[in-house]
């Protein structure tokens, strides 16, 4: 692990993902929260447990960190992910709002 630091509520939800916490990973979403994969997007957590049981934790996906940014109240991660659905670099970008993510964007890092 680099030295960067990862903020909260960013750097436990990275931890949940990489232990494929279902639950956690959809409880660290507000009840209106927004995933954003490469432009296609999905709003509410119905929503965003449909998209994440395909292609997310239901795929055992892991993020190794290997930048950070934070720009203002959004936080940028770029690391490699590694899933049974998609592999490759990636640019994780969140938006927080009282501990919860209400936005995360996903595009190529």
């Amino acid at each position: 692990m680099s030295d960067f630091q990862i903020p909260e509520p960013i750097a436990s939800f990275i931890d949940t993902v990489n232990a494929h916490d279902d639950q956690g990973f959809l409880d660290a979403f507000a009840a209106d929260g927004t995933v954003d994969d490469w432009g296609r997007e999905f709003t509410g957590r119905d929503a965003i447990k449909e998209w994440s049981d395909k292609e997310f934790i239901g795929a055992t996906g892991t993020l190794t960190p290997e930048e950070v940014s934070i720009d203002g109240d959004e936080v940028t991660v770029i690391g490699d992910w590694r899933s049974t659905y998609a592999n490759g670099r990636s640019s994780f970008t969140f938006a927080t709002a009282n501990d919860k993510l209400t936005r995360m964007t996903i595009r190529e890092g």
